[in-house]
């Protein structure tokens, strides 16, 4: 059996009825020139993670504008996926995100979406590269509202504002929120650039939600080692060093 032969498995995501049934027509015209499958449908972000991380998709179509979580955060999400999906970005007429896909060659249908744009991305989509997260947090300024992790198969959303700490532990970046501890493959200083509106860097391996420090204490070292400073953070009983280069925050928030 050709490539061509194998169905392309497609899975749609949008918070409006109307337009994931118009998408559903569309693709059922699609289907007389190319095989294609439709193995789901989701009303918004946390449902579509939840739903892929069970069903297989070839390629996801995702409208852009959505609340809680728009498209574009769902699309890093989505990369935590053993096998990611390509990715069709849908959108009403916004310049700015249009000249931002152009500019990054991503791949968007304009709504209203006629037969010929889909069928012709769905073509292209058979071959694409599933887009990185760096070229994504490029397609918009905004920080995500979650943390992906995954874990036995699944996709677990950690909300930002839970996070206390994030702190680099060899290739890994454990999560800290009050209940639990979570483990994921991201890079410190990225975390740090993308959340620097929540996040305050306190050691070279480690952010501390700014908004949960309460205080700081110093710390005598032992056997006439230099004392240090410490975090004191206001949900977890837990010191945190300070580095002697990131010292001015006691200061700062003193």
């Amino acid at each position: 059996m050709s490539d061509i032969e194998v169905p392309l498995t497609v899975f749609i995501v949008d918070d409006e009825p109307p337009a994931r049934n118009r998408l559903k027509d569309l693709l059922t015209d699609c289907a007389d020139q190319l095989p294609l499958q439709l193995v789901g449908e989701a009303g918004n972000g946390k449902e579509a993670l939840d739903m892929l991380s069970e069903v297989q998709a070839d390629v996801v179509l995702v409208d852009i504008r959505m609340p809680k979580m728009d498209g574009i955060e769902l699309a890093q999400h989505l990369n935590k996926l053993p096998k990611p999906p390509a990715i069709i970005f849908t959108t009403a007429y916004d310049v700015y995100a249009i000249q931002a896909f152009d500019l990054h060659a991503v791949d968007y249908l304009l709504k209203p979406i006629r037969l010929g744009r889909l069928s012709e991305a769905l073509i292209r989509a058979r071959s694409a590269v599933p887009l990185r997260n760096e070229k994504l947090r490029e397609l918009s300024p905004e920080p995500r509202k979650h943390i992906a992790v995954h874990e036995r198969g699944k996709i677990h959303l950690i909300p930002i504002e839970q996070v206390l700490y994030l702190r680099a532990e060899l290739k890994y970046i454990t999560v800290r929120t009050v209940e639990h501890e979570y483990l994921i493959e991201e890079s410190l200083g990225a975390l740090e650039k993308e959340f620097a509106a929540r996040f305050i860097r306190i050691h070279r391996n480690c952010l501390v939600a700014k908004d949960e420090i309460v205080g700081f204490k110093k710390i005598v070292g032992k056997k006439g080692g230099d004392p240090y400073w410490t975090v004191n953070l206001k949900r977890l009983d837990e010191m945190l060093p300070i580095s002697h280069r990131q010292q001015f925050i006691v200061k700062e928030f003193g």
